[in-house]
């Protein structure tokens, strides 16, 4: 919540610059687990699905506008709750619903304001929502009324099963072992142990703040034993602006635990980092963290994003997919202090993981309806995506965006549909010389036609879709030698090549 490099947007070329193993290689890498995908299904073995599938969500962006911070989480009660700073940062506010989208239009409540003097009384920042042994917790920072700058973390406590009634009780501030500039507190457990992780000034480090790590006590407002300090703000995107590491947020997946922090100052150079640990090491210990030599998220000019950062995490409506939820922009240039600018807002998007179980933020995404991935019903690790323009279906397409695309109402109408690319807004998927192509979208009568298809039940799977050619009915997308086409299909492998699965 500070003060927030700008990073080189996404490659304004269709190939995916991320991929550091060239073309080459990746074309390889895809025949030979096509071959093994091929073999598998003549010795009658079923094809490896790719880890974590989960069905599709689609959500609309900005979530709400003028919340930064956000904090959303889904209770036992079937809601989900939400917090998140507000830009007069004089108040906590909450609200549920019992979806996530719900939350754009459910009631906000203000459930606590500051102090009219002395502690508590100014820069109410970041507020959290948790539900530890029965009662809701909501950590948060604050300034003094004399003294705007002196943040420090404080807790509320409410008994009510709902936090939106029954009385918030000052449970007063978390110490910890400097009194410093201190805020973003937020807690966790693994393996039955609660911690909670903050950002702080140390003395003697000149950085603005750093992460650090602790146990909790008998009281979630407490902590007992041993600070560790995990992140101090040296590359270059941390430090840009301000010397900055904060907003720690934990996700727990496949035996590891990774934990975000946003850094840099607070305007397009705010970003994400990423810490990574095994589930079973001793979290205390810094040299058990690794810690990515570049940042996760960032911004994104190609889509209108920036400055993403201080996030949090949920799970989707049916529990099968994690969700990404964090504050941006939606324009670069801001005149004056970056935190007397009210519009960051509170956006959601899928979380999605890569085959060696490491979470993939990709990029955030266009504002509107979220973007899916199509994957393929035969070569079940595999998921179109465009490289050099060209349609495609690869395994592990680590550059997530160039598999991303949003179903719309087709450019040609009368009840079709076009895909059109995350990272390259404005260009579709559509067909030339019977070929698939992602091409930027020239307003002829011919490329409406050629970028629109019939979505129909999946011609191998009913639970999964098949796309009908608009302008040459009879004729489906299908995948052909690692490339997409249009063409007739008959044989069963022909109907195979031709479903896919959105998640």
């Amino acid at each position: 919540m500070l003060h927030p490099h700008f990073l080189h947007p996404a490659d304004h070329r269709a190939v995916s610059p991320a991929l550091a193993d060239g073309p080459s290689r990746r074309r390889l890498r895809w025949m030979l687990a096509a071959v093994l995908a091929i073999l598998a299904m003549s010795a009658g073995l079923p094809a490896a699905r790719p880890a974590q599938a989960a069905p599709a969500v689609t959500y609309t962006n900005p979530l709400a506008n003028q919340r930064a911070d956000p904090h959303i989480v889904k209770h036992t009660d079937g809601y989900y709750y939400m917090t998140a700073t507000v830009p007069q940062y004089d108040r906590i506010v909450l609200r549920r619903a019992t979806t996530l989208q719900g939350l754009a239009t459910a009631t906000e409540s203000t459930i606590w304001r500051r102090h009219t003097s002395g502690e508590m009384g100014a820069h109410i920042w970041a507020p959290e929502i948790h539900f530890i042994n029965n009662r809701w917790y909501v950590y948060f920072a604050a300034g003094r009324t004399d003294d705007v700058w002196r943040i420090r973390m404080y807790v509320l406590e409410n008994a009510s099963a709902n936090p939106l009634s029954g009385s918030w009780t000052e449970r007063g501030r978390i110490s910890t072992p400097w009194d410093t500039f201190s805020l973003d507190a937020s807690t966790f457990m693994v393996n039955g142990v609660r911690y909670l992780t903050w950002a702080q000034q140390e003395p003697g480090i000149s950085t603005n703040s750093n992460v650090y790590l602790a146990r909790m006590g008998t009281n979630p407002w407490q902590i007992t034993g041993a600070v560790t300090r995990l992140v101090v703000p040296t590359y270059d995107w941390e430090t840009r602006g301000y010397r900055v590491a904060e907003g720690p947020a934990v996700i727990q997946r496949n035996g590891r635990v990774f934990m975000t922090y946003s850094a840099s100052a607070t305007d397009a150079n705010y970003c994400l980092g990423l810490l990574s640990a095994s589930a079973t090491a001793n979290l205390l210990d810094a040299a058990s963290w690794r810690k990515s030599p570049t940042p996760v998220f960032a911004s994104n000019t190609a889509t209108g994003q920036y400055g993403p950062g201080h996030n949090s995490f949920t799970v989707s409506e049916d529990g099968q997919s994690d969700i990404l939820v964090y504050h941006d922009r939606n324009y670069r240039d801001i005149a004056g202090d970056p935190l007397n600018d009210p519009n960051r807002r509170t956006r959601i998007q899928k979380l999605y993981w890569n085959a060696d179980g490491t979470p993939n933020f990709g990029i955030p995404v266009p504002d509107g309806p979220t973007p899916v991935r199509l994957r393929s019903h035969d070569l079940t690790a595999s998921y179109v995506r465009h490289y050099d323009y060209r349609a495609r279906v690869e395994p592990d397409v680590t550059n997530l965006a160039d598999s991303q695309f949003r179903i719309v109402t087709g450019l040609a109408g009368a009840g079709t549909v076009s895909l059109e690319s995350t990272n390259f807004p404005g260009h579709f998927l559509r067909h030339r010389d019977f070929a698939l192509y992602v091409e930027r979208d020239d307003g002829s009568t011919l490329f409406d036609s050629d970028a629109s298809f019939h979505r129909r039940a999946g011609l191998a799977d009913s639970a999964g879709l098949s796309l009908e050619s608009q302008n040459f009915p009879g004729r489906y997308v299908r995948h052909r030698s690692g490339l997409l086409h249009v063409e007739t299909v008959s044989s069963s492998a022909d109907l195979s090549s031709a479903t896919f699965h959105l998640e």
